[in-house]
């Protein structure tokens, strides 16, 4: 699996959010720029293969096509 940039990514790595990313039922958005510790690698729905929990924002899953290996 690779981030946007073409890095390959692995369990455990620390990763930074590219661009903001709205969050359904939360008022704001996880901004660019944003550091996700400890991603663990998923066979995700619609695209989202990255499992991880986000200061602020709890579990969630996110697109290897929106991070970049940090």
């Amino acid at each position: 699996m690779r981030d946007a940039v073409g890095n390959v990514l692995a369990h455990g790595d620390s990763v930074v959010v590219v661009t903001s990313l709205k969050v359904k039922g939360n008022p704001q958005a996880i901004k660019a720029g944003t550091k996700v510790r400890s991603i663990r690698l998923v066979d995700g729905v619609d695209g989202h293969d990255i499992d991880c929990k986000i200061e602020g924002f709890g579990a969630m899953q996110l697109k290897s096509s929106v991070v970049r290996k940090a």
